[in-house]
């Protein structure tokens, strides 16, 4: 299992995977990269066990991880975009 400075490691990689697959201007650093990374990955293994591709105990794959990684970064993007038109 990873302890805390493996998830975010982790969760470093996987937002910046993420940031690569969406190319643009985000608010926010590192410390946001690598909270959307951690995020995305639990949600990522949230999905992937709903769809019977993980066990209870298993955590998710690098794929999912990114799939849930960018989502993430897109809610984030319409949220924060919306947060600074008003």
């Amino acid at each position: 299992m990873f302890g805390i400075l493996g998830w975010i490691v982790f969760g470093l990689i996987v937002g910046a995977i993420a940031k690569f697959l969406m190319p643009g201007r985000d608010p926010g650093g590192i410390i946001v990269t690598m909270a959307l990374g951690i995020v995305g990955a639990l949600l990522g293994g949230f999905i992937g066990r709903s769809m019977g591709m993980y066990g209870p105990n298993q955590s998710a794959g690098i794929f999912m991880s990114i799939i849930g990684a960018v989502v993430v970064l897109l809610i984030y993007r319409l949220l924060v975009g919306r947060s600074r038109t008003i």
